[in-house]
């Protein structure tokens, strides 16, 4: 299978940086090469493969489903997807949930809910606030709501009604609403604009900006939800609730699922407003209520808070011993190292060919963002082999 990436170049349109590494199985926190060698993966499909790889119980679930019924039209009703469905409301502040395939369809479905719910509430007000340098996905909208415009520039006119403020800037966002806004787009923690952490009281004060101005908010939580940060929501490290929120990367422990969530009073969708094929499948719902059966009753979380402390201070222990390293920024295991020179992706490089996986988010930030279920051996051994690769990458 060595021959994959020439394979690929003669037929795959070349819209991913790939790593020069082609995995074929992975168990845990480990994954293999084509060639067998063994790595340390704190990549996790970008945030995705919650419990880790190939775990047995969630693929017995996958198997289970698979053998008794893989899809229907969403016209019937399935079990899976209202357990699934009646969890996620359980377990939130939302009342509401409609399942999609992705996080961009998610982002996708909520723009459509706002600005139905402007078209009713607000007098036909159709514009969101959004921020810079935010990642909301690659559909002609969601790129349209992205704050980062080197994903936007190149496919033309921008699909309208959308407004860019600076992330964790209240004033800004203040100076930025009018009659034509009807909500505000924000990650808690912008995950692909490099790990931004906002001041502690940032979402509160949007909040209550919303609630004086009647305003929906819409908290993407692709990749901070799912018990990334800690809690399975990381709105709820805030003390607010959102109006509308959108989830999927995690949620499915690797299987291909979307949400989003809503109160009562943002669901304004009826029949024939929005739909998909293979939205809310059985397959994809039974392996999602797994999951979050896992991560409500099972440990998952509490196993989250240890990993992330222990992750960020063994990560503030390398600001000590290598003058190239600027800081760390994240929140549970979402984690960044922050350089003060652009070599990240040479950091990462150099980590692949120690046995681990680093994703190099911006020029000089390496991104970390292992399973959940990641044990303490793992993180320091993660650890140990991203300082090695600074080692190499900074002798001389």
């Amino acid at each position: 299978m060595s021959d994959i990436p020439a394979r690929e170049a003669e037929v795959y349109m070349q819209a991913a940086r790939r790593l020069p590494v082609t995995i074929v199985r992975g168990e845990g926190t480990r994954v293999w090469d084509s060639d067998g060698r063994e790595y340390l993966d704190f990549v996790a499909g970008i945030a995705v493969v919650s419990l880790g790889h190939a775990d047995p119980q969630l693929a017995e679930v996958i198997a289970k489903q698979a053998h008794t019924l893989l899809t229907v039209s969403n016209i019937f009703y399935t079990e899976p997807q209202i357990e699934l469905a009646e969890l996620l409301v359980r377990h939130s502040a939302l009342d509401r949930v409609f399942f999609v395939n992705s996080g961009a369809e998610a982002n996708e479905s909520a723009i459509k809910l706002a600005r139905k719910w402007g078209n009713i509430h607000k007098q036909g007000a159709f514009e969101i606030i959004s921020t810079n340098n935010s990642f909301h996905g690659r559909t002609m909208a969601t790129v349209s709501a992205t704050g980062t415009p080197r994903y936007r520039e190149p496919f033309g006119p921008q699909l309208p009604g959308f407004v860019f403020v600076d992330y964790n800037d209240l004033d800004a966002l203040k100076a930025a609403t009018n009659e034509r806004t009807c909500a505000v787009l924000l990650e808690p923690v912008q995950g692909e604009g490099g790990i931004n952490v906002p001041a502690a009281d940032y979402l509160r004060q949007v909040r209550a900006w919303c609630d004086e101005q009647q305003l929906l908010l819409i908290l993407d939580e692709v990749q901070t939800g799912m018990g990334r940060t800690g809690t399975l929501w990381a709105y709820e490290q805030a003390g607010i609730e959102p109006d509308i929120m959108t989830s999927a990367k995690g949620l499915g422990g690797g299987v291909p699922i979307g949400a989003v969530l809503a109160k009562e009073h943002a669901a304004v969708f009826e029949p024939g407003d929005h739909g998909n094929t293979f939205g809310g499948n059985p397959l994809v719902t039974a392996a999602g209520a797994h999951v979050m059966h896992r991560l409500v009753e099972g440990g998952v979380l509490e196993n989250v808070r240890e990993r992330a402390a222990q992750l960020a201070q063994r990560l503030h222990g390398l600001e000590d011993r290598f003058e190239v390293v600027k800081g760390v920024r994240g929140v549970g295991l979402l984690q960044g190292l922050e350089l003060h020179r652009e070599i990240a992706v040479d950091v990462v490089g150099a980590g692949i060919k120690l046995g681990i996986l680093l994703n190099p988010v911006r020029p000089d930030i390496v991104r970390m963002m292992p399973p959940l279920t990641i044990t303490a051996e793992e993180v320091d051994r993660g650890v140990d082999l991203l300082e090695e690769a600074l080692r190499q990458v900074t002798a001389g």
